[in-house]
């Protein structure tokens, strides 16, 4: 009967059958092989402590009574037994002092007796106890002795094979470096929340802003010391089993919702404030920032990933938005990132298909209604022939790639633009070219404009570069007024576009490295005489002036406009009045009308035209 039930064990054991289910049967067949028993399996856990594994025949209350109670040198038969490392046998559980921390109350009265051997593993280590309980006031007979051999080697095989088992599947499903969740783990934890009700969980996705500057200065044993670090200081906040590194610098934690959609943002920001903390990576001094999206389920969520796809749209809408800070997902995000991702397309297609052109619209000086220097404006041209303006695709700026490459495209083609037309004899003080706030992200905007205006053979001291207001104040930073510091060293022009829309205040013109400020076009719009706009641009012009700042008001389109402006001091403008936007060809031929012209005055030498005709030499021998 012993081998009959070493079979059964031993093929459910080689089966995977679950552990539980193998002991109860184990305890059964040994009870119908020894009558009037009962039995148990006892395990340990990692504090010694003792976790019930089968007893199908003693009461629910008494195992709940002994999980989880230190082994000891009194602690019943069991952990008396797990304790010393051998065979315990009280013949009267009633009575015993072994059995005087156990609630034997909770026990059938009948049961009197209790035998308990320890259950070891090959390294003789104790993995918990087998226990027979007695109706009688009795030790084990020489059958329950070679059942109880036979048993606590079986159960040492399934408890082991068990262990290695769980520790495969944790390390399946466990990140090696942080001990958190791996991605497996967390798809397998998210499926199960497909159970869970509406609005009682949501999703964090916390994205590290700085590892790859980290890893680049430091070494990657700093950058990983830097997310240890960071999935430690996630997990003071949420409980660790609800927190998954899902890559690189990425880690999800689900939220369960208590207190409604609040909750969620509270975690968010627990987070955000927890990793504020300065850190040490290896000796070095890391500020840690991180940027966080999130999404609730809702009753609207067809399934879990919508969640998850909810979340990711939010931490990609912050990254772009609103870097080291929380964005909670909301009801037309999801239009708002369509229509960028779908401009980013727009611009890769183009990009891809050399779709992309300048179009330059002329800067006139007012005083003379010559055309002093032209901005290259980007446009596409599409498939069909139709010009597209930046305002169509302005938010695929954002993407860093993209942005770069449009960059660089642009100020290629605006050199070879202005070699041409230097060969041709015309001239002007300076061509303008747009960047964005992500040109100035990885610092090579001045090797770019050297390399390409090298290549072509132009004097960087006719090119400027225009920022808006937005970028530079609104996301001013070291690493920007440097890179700016270095294009004005290296004779470029920088200037101020949209002056007055973003973050307007005359201090600026004070503590911003510049040296042109565009007026916008709303002030100009609303210009009239003794009014709020006409009394603006007035007192700009002349702050500029003092200050050695050129200004050029942007939008102009009536002549009295104009007029107005030449009124009170303007020098330059750009607008509809003069020249709407165009290709290189059609400005080619309005700036050689002019040359012909500034020949023609040359010829004439008048005492008059002569500070122009010196200014026109010199832009010459500045292109040439």
């Amino acid at each position: 009967m012993l081998l009959r039930l070493q079979n059964i064990i031993l093929e459910m054991i080689a089966k995977g059958e679950p552990l539980k289910a193998t002991m109860d049967r184990l305890c059964l067949e040994v009870e119908a092989i020894v009558p009037g028993t009962v039995c148990s399996v006892l395990t340990l856990d990692e504090s010694l402590r003792i976790r019930p594994l089968s007893a199908p025949n003693l009461p629910v209350d008494y195992c709940a009574s002994i999980d989880g109670i230190p082994i000891g040198p009194s602690v019943g038969s069991c952990g008396t037994a797990a304790f010393r490392g051998e065979p315990v046998s009280v013949l009267d559980i009633h009575r015993d002092p072994l059995w005087a921390q156990v609630e034997v109350a909770l026990l059938p009265p009948e049961l009197v007796a209790c035998w308990s051997s320890p259950i070891l593993d090959t390294r003789r280590r104790v993995l918990g106890t087998f226990a027979f309980y007695f109706q009688e006031h009795r030790g084990p007979t020489e059958i329950e002795e070679r059942a109880v051999e036979t048993c606590a080697h079986l159960c040492a095989i399934a408890i082991e094979r068990d262990a290695q088992k769980v520790e495969h599947h944790r390390l399946a499903f466990t990140d090696s470096l942080t001990g958190l969740t791996n991605p497996a783990g967390f798809s397998s934890a998210i499926a199960a929340l497909s159970r869970e009700e509406p609005h009682t969980w949501g999703l964090l996705l916390v994205d590290l802003d700085n590892l790859k500057k980290v890893n680049d200065t430091f070494g990657h044993s700093c950058g990983d010391a830097l997310i240890v670090s960071t999935a430690n200081s996630i997990t003071s906040i949420v409980p660790r089993e609800r927190a998954f590194r899902l890559g690189g610098d990425e880690i999800a934690v689900i939220v369960k919702l208590e207190d409604g959609r609040g909750c969620i943002r509270a975690v968010a920001e627990n987070i955000l404030d927890a990793l504020k903390q300065l850190t040490d990576c290896l000796g070095h001094t890391i500020v840690r920032s991180a940027t966080i999206g999130g999404a609730f389920a809702t009753a609207q969520d067809r399934n879990v990933e919508q969640v998850r796809r909810n979340a990711d749209l939010a931490l990609y809408h912050a990254k772009e938005t609103r870097r080291g800070r929380f964005v909670i997902f909301e009801d037309g995000l999801r239009t708002t990132i369509t229509r960028r991702l779908s401009a980013i397309r727009l611009v890769s297609e183009a990009l891809k298909e050399n779709r992309i052109k300048p179009f330059y619209q002329p800067i006139i000086r007012l005083d003379t209604g010559d055309v002093v220097g032209v901005e290259a404006l980007c446009r596409i041209v599409a498939p069909d022939g139709q010009i597209i303006t930046a305002a169509d695709f302005q938010e695929a700026t954002s993407d860093v790639l993209v942005s770069s490459e449009l960059t660089q495209r642009i100020i290629a083609q605006v050199a070879q633009d202005v070699r041409a037309w230097a060969e041709m004899g015309i001239t002007f003080e300076h061509v303008a070219i747009n960047v964005t706030a992500a040109d100035f992200h990885n610092g090579a905007l001045a090797r770019l404009l050297v390399a390409a205006f090298g290549k072509a053979n132009v004097p960087l001291d006719g090119v400027a570069i225009e920022i808006t207001e937005s970028v530079y104040l609104g996301d001013r930073d070291e690493g920007m007024s440097q890179e700016i510091a270095a294009l004005r060293a290296l004779g470029i022009c920088v200037v101020l576009d949209d002056f007055g829309t973003g973050f307007a205040s005359l201090t600026h013109l004070l503590t911003v490295p510049i040296d042109m400020i565009k007026i916008d076009k709303s002030f100009i719009d609303g210009m009239e005489p003794q009014n709020a706009s006409f009394a603006i641009v007035k007192g700009l012009i002349s702050i500029a002036s003092d200050l050695g700042i050129r200004v050029v008001a942007e939008g102009v389109e009536s002549p009295l406009q104009v007029a107005q402006l030449r009124t009170i001091g303007c020098p330059l403008a750009q607008g509809y009045h003069f020249a709407r936007p165009a290709e290189r060809h059609e400005i080619t031929r309005l700036m050689f009308q002019q040359a012909q012209r500034s020949s023609s005055v040359l010829s004439a030498g008048t005492a008059e035209s002569r500070p122009d005709v010196a200014s026109i030499d010199g832009q010459r021998r500045r292109i040439a």
